[in-house]
């Protein structure tokens, strides 16, 4: 595995499930893979799962690991092209990315969406851009407009939790105060339109994701209809994609909050949900803090995810 941007990368996933559970059953293995290596990760956005479980999981490798905060104690870092840099952006990622890639053996990126530009965002300008310019081997810690390092770690808890070989998997739009991106979304119906699970989307109106992301996924309008039957329940906020305006809140209709009457809908449905989770609006205490919530197993295995990731970047380097 040269890079890591989406599911693509690690493509077929049985394999790459397995390797996960190897990992996961003997994460101190492969503790001399990583030794005189050094992790480079480079934060544009805040993070706390994203952060630790990378970080973790480097460690468990026997790597070095080197943490670099663009918004706190770096330059502030001008990314666009073609611009005149008198403003408050001393130094441009064109000169920054080749010198971070002069440190390190491996670079992870986490660089959220604007929503001001859509094509902008949709381009993966800066996570690309450290693909080209780095010279190291480049690995998406969330971009625009995927996270797929959360999307394996979901994948790898409903395997483990999945009580029928092919569940019912439900991915539902929820209220948020915030604009919030598309890339959790986007990134979680890329990972499952890759198994043989059943796979619903529900949202409200206006809030259509991108087609090449829902590809066959059966998208439902309705709530009671989208819930029947559902074995797992992925719950995650997101702003408009399509039509005018790009990447904003369109309404944040509670009715659309994860509750107690919704589950009972479902076939005794698993709760999933990324992290940070706005209680009461996403999803009521009654159900994050069910027997059936699954939200701190997904964090877990975070650690997993990045830890399979790295471990087959490492060896292509070996």
């Amino acid at each position: 595995m040269k890079n890591f941007l989406s599911v693509n990368d690690v493509l077929p996933l049985q394999p790459a499930l397995a390797l996960a559970r190897e990992v996961k059953a003997n994460p101190f293995a492969d503790g001399e893979l990583g030794r005189n290596k050094t992790l480079l990760m480079v934060f544009f956005n805040a993070s706390l799962r994203t952060r630790l479980s990378t970080q973790r999981a480097a460690l468990n490798l026997g790597m070095n690991v080197i943490v670099l905060d663009i918004n706190q104690g770096a330059w502030k870092l001008e990314t666009e092209r073609g611009v005149v840099m008198d403003g408050d952006k001393p130094e441009h990622i064109l000169e920054a990315i080749p010198v971070m890639g002069c440190y390190c053996d491996i670079i992870g990126v986490r660089a959220f969406a604007g929503l001001h530009d859509r094509d902008y965002d949709y381009r993966e300008e800066i996570l690309n851009q450290f693909v080209q310019y780095s010279g190291k081997p480049v690995f998406s810690m969330e971009g625009a407009t995927r996270h797929p390092l959360q999307s394996f770690a979901d994948l790898i808890t409903i395997e483990e939790y999945k009580k029928t070989p092919k569940p019912k998997v439900l991915l539902t739009w929820a209220p948020h105060p915030k604009a919030l991106p598309q890339a959790v979304p986007n990134s979680f119906a890329e990972w499952i339109n890759q198994t043989d699970y059943e796979f619903v989307i529900t949202h409200p109106e206006g809030y259509d994701l991108d087609p090449a992301f829902v590809q066959g996924a059966r998208v439902e309008y309705d709530l009671e209809k989208a819930y029947a039957g559902a074995d797992f329940v992925y719950a995650k906020n997101w702003s408009a994609y399509t039509g005018e305006p790009y990447g904003k809140v369109l309404h944040a209709d509670r009715r659309w909050t994860v509750d107690a009457r919704k589950m009972s809908l479902t076939n005794n449905a698993y709760f999933m949900h990324c992290l940070p989770v706005r209680r009461n609006m996403i999803v009521t205490d009654e159900v994050i803090d069910s027997p059936a919530s699954l939200v701190i197993q997904e964090a877990a295995n975070r650690v997993v995810s990045a830890q399979t990731v790295l471990r087959e970047i490492l060896r292509e380097l070996a």
